[in-house]
């Protein structure tokens, strides 16, 4: 591990046989619970790189965190077959990963996707989730949101230049993240590019769009209230962008009533899916996370 990254980069073998990568970071973490950080659809461990530094290194209580790259996307490798590029697989990978990693339970971190990925995680393996904090997801996925995720994706530009991806990314997102600060537009396009001879190119396998480019957005989408009722005993913290398409204010009521151990933040400013390293979001987390340890104690 470098002293300048504070992190390690972690390599593991998938269920089946697919190589797969995931960044660790705090070796040392004080007997907590470490924490596991799961991206959205097309994203990466990149994104959760400045909450995991500060996760990490919290002076009163640091913790280990892992943040995976999916199959398809950041260092771990292309998947040949892209109907494995579902949650069901990529929740086997993460119990494959942590299995490897000899943690048996953890709190859990999810954004978009990811929280779709604890929700089937609560059905395959629910001792294994001690806390969840869910960025920007719930039970049920507001089609709108999904047909906005489908338009930036199927016309996602190639910029040449750093100073081109992020013009682009205000251009399609600037509206509904007002808060952002150039900074912060700065590392989110260092999260999703990678460099290449030709440019920068989306850090994922390209045909992830066409996984989302066939969704029928025309009929009713199947929501994960079974799954969600399912975690009614674990601590949960909800954050919801002010301005989300993808997650309803109707929706975060919903799961408040159907689950008694829930805390909320809404994030002004910011969408689908708000920066959990922006403000207070990261003493928010690591509170949040402490109040749940000291339930169990």
């Amino acid at each position: 591990m470098s002293s300048d990254q504070l992190f390690s980069d972690f390599f593991y073998t998938a269920p089946d046989g697919l190589d797969l990568h995931a960044r660790v970071y705090g070796q040392a973490n004080s007997g907590r619970w470490p924490v596991v950080c799961l991206p959205g659809l097309t994203r990466n461990a990149r994104d959760f790189h400045e909450l995991a530094l500060y996760l990490s290194t919290h002076a009163a209580n640091p913790r280990k965190v892992i943040a995976f790259d999916y199959r398809g996307r950041g260092q771990s490798a292309y998947d040949p077959d892209i109907s494995h590029y579902n949650v069901g697989v990529e929740a086997g990978d993460v119990l494959a990963g942590l299995a490897a990693l000899n943690i048996e339970e953890a709190a859990f971190i999810g954004t978009s996707r990811g929280g779709l990925i604890i929700h089937v995680l609560g059905m395959m393996r629910p001792a294994v989730l001690k806390t969840i904090v869910f960025n920007d997801i719930g039970p049920v996925i507001e089609a709108a949101g999904l047909a906005h995720i489908q338009s930036y994706l199927e016309r996602d530009p190639t910029p040449k230049t750093r100073v081109q991806a992020t013009a682009a990314q205000r251009g399609v997102h600037g509206k509904d993240f007002s808060a952002l600060a150039g900074a912060d537009w700065d590392r989110m396009v260092w999260a999703l590019y990678r460099e290449t001879d030709g440019g920068l190119v989306p850090d994922f396998d390209p045909h992830l769009v066409d996984t989302v480019a066939s969704l029928d957005l025309t009929q009713p989408l199947p929501d994960l209230w079974p799954q969600f009722e399912a975690l009614a005993a674990i601590p949960l913290l909800a954050i919801r962008g002010a301005n989300s398409r993808l997650l309803s204010i109707d929706t975060l009521q919903q799961m408040r009533e159907r689950h008694s151990m829930m805390e909320t933040i809404t994030v002004e400013g910011q969408g689908h899916a708000p920066f959990l390293d922006t403000g207070s979001l990261p003493n928010h987390i690591a509170a949040f996370l402490d109040r749940a340890e000291r339930q169990y104690m």
